[in-house]
């Protein structure tokens, strides 16, 4: 477990490192790990990865993020276009085969009051590593009716894909490209309390 949603439960929370934290795992149906790039310059497409495993360790009471890791499988693209979602999975774009996973590792965290905070971390995607920085909010914690805790966050940050080797384009009349170089990361993160 190490990119996904621990991505966005690292940056939501308040410090790193607290003796009274408890493990919350990522819960698939209620998490969003998505994504946005420009297209022809003039419009932006999302797209959102539907397989990934994560964990993070929260401190409800200091309101403290101890550790974080999550691991998004790379073939579960999704852009609701086949054809596109196919070509990403390609060699020109993340490689699917050779590298099936994207991963996450909290490196530290610290609020910026009001219930933001900014983590940062090690992102590995296409066999390369670059440290990542994401914004975010804790969003709280609720017991649902099944005698679950859980946990909420989103967070935000941009990556410029070309860090990561993934350097795929066309040129435009107007000068111009195809694919935009920044992608914006969108995350929407709960927890399950581990039992």
């Amino acid at each position: 477990m190490r990119k996904a949603c621990a991505i966005l439960a690292a940056f939501l929370l308040y410090g790193v490192g607290s003796a009274g934290a408890a493990t919350y795992v990522l819960d698939k149906s209620h998490c969003n790990i998505g994504f946005s790039v420009k297209h022809l310059v003039i419009s932006n497409v999302k797209g959102k990865f539907d397989d990934f495993e994560g964990s993070f360790d929260f401190d409800d009471a200091k309101k403290s993020l101890a550790s974080a890791q999550a691991v998004i499988k790379t073939a579960s693209i999704n852009t609701s276009d086949l054809k596109r979602d196919n070509h990403l999975r390609s060699p020109e774009f993340f490689d699917a085969e050779k590298f099936p996973e994207v991963a996450f590792t909290l490196k530290n965290s610290h609020s910026l009051g009001n219930g933001k905070m900014q983590v940062s971390g090690d992102l590995t995607i296409h066999g390369v590593t670059k440290p990542v920085i994401l914004e975010g909010e804790f969003l709280g914690t609720a017991n649902d009716p099944w005698g679950n805790k859980r946990a909420g966050f989103t967070a935000e940050g941009e990556i410029v894909r070309a860090d990561y080797g993934m350097n795929w384009n066309k040129l435009l009349d107007n000068g111009g490209v195809v694919v935009g170089e920044k992608v914006k990361l969108q995350l929407e993160i709960e927890g399950v309390l581990k039992k």
